[in-house]
């Protein structure tokens, strides 16, 4: 039973907030069907998760992602 935990930055879609549902339902699906082709895992048993996280809670280096920005 995978669980593939995926993190974003809410930047990431067109509208700079953070991808779209079209695009969470490709990754949903291209990661689903990627362990069942190399690892032959069962999709009905596959768990995928997308946590979109806000830039000023993604670090760097010892840095938030504004402040690594910065330099």
């Amino acid at each position: 039973m995978p669980y593939v935990n995926i993190k974003v930055t809410k930047e990431g879609g067109l509208d700079g907030t953070g991808p779209t549902v079209e695009q969470k339902g490709e990754l949903i699906k291209g990661v689903t069907d990627l362990l069942e082709k190399v690892l032959n895992k069962n999709p009905a048993t596959t768990f995928v998760v997308i946590d979109e996280v806000a830039l000023e809670d993604w670090g760097i280096g010892g840095l938030s992602v504004p402040e690594f920005r910065k330099l």
